[in-house]
């Protein structure tokens, strides 16, 4: 690899964020976010130590094992967030007098050197020092420091083969939950046993200098098997040597009798059905939905209270959330033919708003097992179900006015990273955790029953007002419109 041309890309993409023109945009947002990723590290730092302590009094070898098979698994899905492929980088250099394989080069080994990783180091270090301090020794202690950030790296890796094979097919996906699922299988057929086992693994193999040469081999073979996906999917999909072919096409004829919103409604059903990126992410909901259903209804890992309210949460807001996060960028590529007539997006917005609330019977019919098995009330349920469609969903449709980048329906590997903006990103944190804290509080404070019913008129209120608060953010959209119109014209 040029160290000359590492050091050149590595320049360019930094300039490149800091000239774009959303760097100078939502610094309230901006200073949310690092509030929060301090908030982060801090929370990384307290539950290192306090796993440091519990190792420190047992043995350090049995919380190394359930520490990462919880961790491995949250670490590959944050990325899907944060870190992008490297042929996602790649396009603006296509047509330079650089060899494209030196560039893919670049930008894998950046990725393994990438702060993603070094992250975790707020939740390994207090461990570690810890556990260095107490019987463990310091050089057993610098091991387990080595093993964890090499296992982080593998992660990454891994997530690069993954992700690039998943933007290929949604059939790619059944990959990580073989992998991880295999995590879990022994503690979920017998718990103690499994854990025993684990433990003797990790005891006598995993922990060890001779294991890290094992996970420096498998760092360099997923290396090699990443240059080679990323070379020859890029290739495919720059060169537009992939073909659509026409199929039948659906005329939603019954939605004509609505009117405009119907029209509007045709054209949300459609482009779920037809653009791969949409699609994808729609298919992507009904798998992880439909497994977490039954983990939660079958087994005990998520039998807390914090943990059941959450997915319960991330269920109905899952389909909202990556899709609304960037809404109207989709539109922003015919956003010129929907100024035309005045309220052509106040009637698109209210057909959206329309469309993502019929969705919200899905993950309801989904959730039936953990309901008739009892982990799930009918109460809980219609509380987030109504807090998804009012509060939840209130929150998302504010972006329709700061939204301002165009979104490329078919773009798969090349694609933009999932956030355009900070704001997005806060939205994101606020629609996943903020209700899951008001339910937390108000049962705390009332109980059951009559916290969630507290849930229930929030969110009655919330969707029961929904054209008032459209219109007050079509409004706003209208004051913006030129800026907005400058934004989508220039990343189409």
């Amino acid at each position: 690899m040029n160290y000359k041309l590492y050091k050149l890309l590595r320049k360019n993409i930094k300039l490149s964020e800091k000239r774009n023109p959303l760097f100078e945009q939502n610094r309230v947002a901006k200073i949310f976010l690092y509030i929060g990723f301090a908030f982060m590290c801090l929370y990384l730092l307290v539950g290192g130590t306090m796993l440091g302590w519990a190792a420190r009094q047992g043995d350090e070898a049995l919380i190394f094992p359930i520490m990462m098979i919880f961790l491995l698994p949250l670490d590959f899905l944050i990325r899907f967030g944060a870190q992008q492929t490297p042929t996602m980088l790649l396009k603006p250099y296509v047509l330079m007098p650089i060899k494209k394989n030196d560039i893919i080069d670049c930008f894998l080994v950046s990725s393994l050197f990438s702060s993603n990783n070094f992250i975790w180091l707020a939740f390994f270090l207090p461990y570690v020092f810890i556990c260095g301090c107490g019987a463990a020794g310091f050089i057993s202690a610098l091991a387990i420091l080595v093993i964890l950030i090499l296992m982080i790296i593998i992660n990454s890796q891994w997530y690069l083969f993954v992700r690039t094979l998943v933007n290929r097919h949604i059939a790619w996906w059944i990959v990580p939950v073989i992998v991880y699922g295999a995590f879990f299988l022994p503690l979920i057929i017998d718990f103690d046993k499994g854990l025993d086992n684990m433990f003797d693994f990790f005891d006598k193999y995993a922990m060890s200098w001779s294991a890290a040469g094992i996970y420096l081999l498998a760092i360099v073979i997923l290396f090699i098997i990443n240059r080679k996906l990323q070379t020859r999917y890029a290739s495919d999909e720059i060169g537009k040597v992939e073909q659509t072919n026409m199929k039948h096409v659906w005329k939603f004829s019954f939605l004509e009798r609505f009117g405009d919103i119907g029209e509007y409604l045709k054209l949300e059903v459609k482009s779920t059905i037809r653009n791969k990126a949409i699609k994808q992410r729609f298919i992507q909901g009904l798998i992880i939905i439909a497994m977490l259903s039954a983990i939660l209804a079958y087994t005990d890992i998520y039998s807390s209270k914090f943990a059941v309210n959450i997915w319960c949460l991330y269920c109905f807001v899952f389909f909202g959330a990556v899709n609304l996060v960037k809404i109207m960028g989709p539109e922003g590529n015919y956003i010129d033919l929907l100024m035309v007539h005045k309220e052509n997006i106040y009637t698109l917005l209210k057909a959206k708003y329309y469309f993502y609330c019929a969705i919200l019977l899905i993950p309801t019919l989904i959730l039936l097992p953990p309901i008739i098995t009892g982990k799930f009330s009918l109460l809980m349920i219609l509380a987030y179900l109504f807090i998804t469609s009012g509060l939840e969903y209130f929150i998302l449709f504010q972006l329709a006015v700061y939204n301002k980048q165009s979104l490329p329906l078919n773009t798969k590997i090349t694609g933009k990273g999932n956030f355009e903006n900070s704001l997005q990103l806060v939205i994101e944190l606020i629609v996943f955790f903020v209700p899951v804290a008001l339910a937390l509080i108000f049962t705390a404070m009332f109980g059951d029953t009559i916290g969630y019913s507290i849930l229930i008129v929030i969110g009655l209120a919330f969707t029961l007002t929904h054209d008032l608060w459209m219109k007050n953010i079509y409004k706003r959209m209208q004051k913006r419109r030129y800026a907005n119109l400058d934004g989508f014209h220039e990343t189409r």
